[in-house]
């Protein structure tokens, strides 16, 4: 449950910030802002999730040294989808029906 609401914020305020930046944006940052606007929608759904948790850190990160105003915004969504990225989407995404839900068992240690 805790990664699809952090799924769900955090495409939430991924497509808000690509929209409003799309407003004031030059062509560089528009095609920018409209690929952050995709990924965050494929993270909503849980769809690729390891793939677009990557693209955002990527497109984040691009972002912030694009956009000088306000980078820690960028900076703080792009280590969340770097986080996405390494935990998964979770139960509760397309991933996990299309893919199936993978759980990995650690052996026990043995001294």
């Amino acid at each position: 449950m805790g990664l699809l609401l952090l799924r769900f914020v955090v495409a939430l305020a991924v497509v808000f910030q690509a929209m409003a930046a799309l407003r004031t944006a030059s062509i560089e940052l528009a095609t920018v802002c409209v690929l952050t606007g995709i990924v965050g929608v494929l993270l909503f759904f849980g769809l690729w999730t390891p793939i677009a948790g990557t693209l955002l850190a990527i497109l984040a990160t691009s972002y912030a040294f694009l956009h000088r105003a306000d980078p820690w915004g960028c900076i703080f969504l792009g280590s969340l989808g770097a986080a996405l990225a390494l935990l998964g989407p979770g139960a509760w995404s397309i991933d996990a029906y299309l893919f199936g839900w993978k759980r990995v068992e650690l052996p026990d240690r043995k001294s």
